[in-house]
């Protein structure tokens, strides 16, 4: 059906389509509401949180959780909102999200526009689905560099009480200078910061609200090495690797070859699968969210035998429709029997050990 759909989706223009599908997804949600699923063959058990599957949503398709359970419905394992904000904004001028159909991919420089922080906390706290639900916060875009950690602050006490997890964004190019976040004594001080948080929120609630960092993949490797070491210091407990890239691969496009904004989709996977396979032999302790060019179930396996412990999804969800969600689940599943074993767990360490054997010294190239 969607393959049918999506020419007409496509006369309107990207963010327009996608407003659309966000409310489709909103009526869907009204009329089913999907229930917690039983573990199953792909369970994921991390984070101190049951998944029942590794397929989530990443951040920036429901920045302001407004269709949440329509997403939940689709079969996902779990969900990412934001990129949420103290304040309200409006993100930057239109047109601000560009397709590129040849390559199934998109540009991006819509610039955290969302409804700030205190909306989606009403939000979430009056209503959310069954399944592990994370939040990824930043700053405003005229917070200053130097003052950027209270925003991340004022971010984690008002959404960490309604998520299973935060995310700290450091890493879109599409707020000026924020990618400075990742500079090794900035990112000290603002992590130490929400460190120092999360154990006074645990002591107040009784749990413990992990916080994963998102990474970009325009890294020397000097630059990626001097982050992990400090992410090495136990101011994490999850990475999401990757953020959408500046770079532009050799291909041109007529319409988009000048076009700022980060790229998503299929050509991003093979970088974000070599920062994945990096960090993962850098931090094997902490877990991975693998994201970037999943369109199908062979790059969801890819990604997680890269080192990835659960995946998100975006691009491909404009070009391979609501289904892709279900396909790759059951393409996961079929891929764990295929492979002899009874769980992805299991299929997985296989996989890894037998990569391993293969493979030389792990370098990231810039």
């Amino acid at each position: 059906m969607y393959k049918a759909l999506r020419p007409w989706l496509f006369l309107l223009p990207p963010e327009t389509a996608h407003e659309a599908a966000l409310l489709a997804l909103r009526v869907f949600g009204t009329l089913y509401r999907s229930r917690p699923a039983a573990d199953g063959p792909l369970a994921v058990h991390t984070l101190g949180l049951s998944f029942a599957n590794p397929v989530g949503l990443a951040a920036g398709f429901d920045k302001d959780g407004r269709a949440l359970h329509g997403l939940a419905a689709l079969g996902f394992g779990f969900l990412e909102v934001g990129t949420v904000t103290p304040r309200a904004q409006p993100g930057n001028p239109r047109p601000r999200l560009f397709r590129l159909p040849e390559q199934r991919a998109l540009i991006n420089r819509l610039g955290f526009n969302n409804a700030g922080m205190e909306a989606l906390a009403t939000r979430l706290r009056a209503a959310r689905p069954a399944i592990p639900i994370g939040v990824n916060i930043g700053k405003n875009r005229d917070t200053p560099l130097e003052r950027a950690v209270d925003d991340y602050r004022l971010g984690f006490a008002a959404l960490a009480p309604y998520a299973d997890y935060l995310t700290v964004n450091l890493s879109s190019p599409n707020t000026p200078g924020l990618r400075a976040l990742q500079q090794p004594d900035i990112a000290r001080t603002l992590l130490g910061a929400l460190r120092e948080d999360q154990a006074a929120l645990a002591r107040r609630l009784g749990r413990r609200v992990p916080v994963a960092v998102k990474i970009a993949p325009d890294f020397t490797p000097e630059a990626l090495e001097a982050l992990l070491a400090v992410l090495a210091e136990g101011l994490c407990d999850a990475v999401i690797a990757t953020n959408t890239t500046v770079a532009r691969p050799d291909w041109a496009h007529a319409n988009t070859a000048g076009v700022q904004g980060g790229l998503s989709g299929p050509p991003l996977a093979p970088r974000s699968r070599e920062i994945i396979s990096h960090v993962f032999k850098v931090l094997p302790n902490i877990p991975i969210i693998g994201v970037g060019g999943i369109n199908n179930a062979v790059q969801a396996w890819d990604h997680l035998v890269a080192g990835a412990s659960l995946l998100q999804l975006y691009t491909g969800l404009v070009y391979e429709g609501p289904g892709l969600v279900a396909a790759i689940v059951e393409g996961l599943q079929a891929r764990v029997r295929s492979e002899g074993h009874e769980t992805l767990d299991g299929a997985l360490s296989a996989a890894r050990r037998n990569l391993s054997s293969k493979s030389g010294p792990n370098t990231v190239k810039s």
